[in-house]
């Protein structure tokens, strides 16, 4: 098979950029190694900003995020029994949409037939090939078969622990982490919100996030050591808890139901910087991570795409490289800063296992300030809403 440019996974990011390319005229496959099943059983973020919701608009695939989507004008950081509210709205004229991202990876997947956008489920054991020459090439299995797909260019979409940043040689690689010494415990239940909009709460018993996917789904997180499996926690154990975090915050107190999915997720900080190396680019969680603090994971991957389509229509359009040679540090300026503020609420809203009794009270000051400073909670809102590309 040969093609302009091989896609390597199929979550949003992929297909966003597998759709943006399509609707240009730009030839392109999708290979991705597990089914499609599988691809929407992943329980991810909710929370879009306008980069993101402006993409599925500028494809025509918006219709059901349109009607189903919750708009978002502010959200809640609670210091002890206080909330302080950040209108984004009325401090950027922007808002947030909630919306699932298994519901926006749904939508991308069945508009792609009629589009025209060719997605190879279980593919096996995908390798990528001759990356820093002329002529890459992508190999995988499939029904027992080796199969190649000929191209251009190689668009590693593939997420953290996909073969795409592999890759990419040691001696080109730059990358930075850093590790949090906690992790979310979240579950997924079909319960009404406690809240009209989301909290983030800093409780002298941790860290707590109560969230929504829609008027009638509750998405609920609170910190616990990474020592915790999800064995140990019952889900009455759970609602206990999250009740004694946000029933004296929340408007309505917290509504207890089955679990659809229960989970603990690790904090990480991540950016491997080599974003492109030969005819290999990166987007998307295979080139950073941040931590679901500041909901940037789905709108970082978003913005990478938004840059990546750009270049690779305009060098197959126009015969313009100028967009590639800048793919790089164009994504890294955006990436950076959304880690910055990702690192700053998960700082600010945790209680980190080393911190004492100064460390707290630093917290309590911050928050204090942020509640009386209309500019501070300026500077959150905008960094919250997404900074322009």
């Amino acid at each position: 098979m040969r093609t302009q440019v091989a896609i390597i996974g199929a979550g949003p990011s992929g297909l966003l950029l597998g759709h943006l390319l399509r609707q240009a005229g730009v030839d392109c496959v999708v290979v991705e190694r597990r089914s499609a099943d599988h691809v929407l059983g992943r329980i991810r973020a909710g929370v879009l900003e306008t980069v993101t919701t402006g993409l599925m608009t500028e494809l025509g695939i918006d219709a059901r995020m349109k009607a189903e989507g919750l708009i978002e004008e502010g959200f809640n950081l609670a210091s002890g029994d206080h909330l302080i509210r950040i209108d984004i709205t009325a401090l950027t004229g922007r808002h947030v949409t909630v919306y699932g991202q298994t519901e926006l990876t749904r939508d991308l997947m069945d508009a792609a037939p009629e589009r025209g956008l060719e997605i190879v489920y279980e593919a096996e054991g995908a390798a990528l090939h001759d990356v820093e020459g002329d002529a890459p090439y992508v190999t995988y299995v499939k029904d027992g078969e080796t199969r190649r797909i000929d191209c251009a260019f190689i668009a590693g979409c593939d997420g953290f622990h996909g073969p795409s940043r592999k890759a990419i040689p040691g001696r080109a690689v730059r990358e930075y982490e850093r590790e949090y010494p906690f992790g979310w415990l979240g579950i997924l239940a079909d319960v009404p919100p406690c809240h009209p909009e989301l909290i983030y709460a800093n409780t002298t018993r941790g860290f707590a996030l109560a969230s929504m996917r829609s008027a009638t789904r509750s998405r609920y997180y609170i910190q616990v050591p990474l020592t915790d499996r999800v064995e140990d926690w019952s889900e009455d154990r759970l609602w206990n808890e999250l009740a004694a975090r946000f029933d004296a915050l929340s408007a309505h107190g917290v509504t207890r139901g089955p679990a659809l999915e229960m989970s603990i997720a690790p904090l990480r900080s991540y950016v491997f910087e080599t974003m492109r190396h030969g005819r290999l680019f990166l987007a998307g969680d295979s080139a950073h991570i941040v931590p679901p603090t500041g909901a940037k994971g789905l709108n970082l991957a978003a913005s990478d795409v938004a840059y990546l389509s750009e270049a690779l229509i305009a060098f197959f359009k126009a015969g313009d490289e100028a967009g590639l040679a800048g793919y790089q540090s164009k994504a890294l300026a955006r990436i950076w800063k959304a880690e910055r503020f990702s690192w700053y609420l998960t700082k600010l809203m945790h209680r980190f296992p080393e911190d004492g009794a100064f460390e707290h009270r630093m917290q309590a000051a911050e928050l204090d300030y942020v509640a009386s400073s209309r500019a501070m909670q300026a500077a959150i809102a905008e960094n919250y809403v997404g900074l322009p590309l």
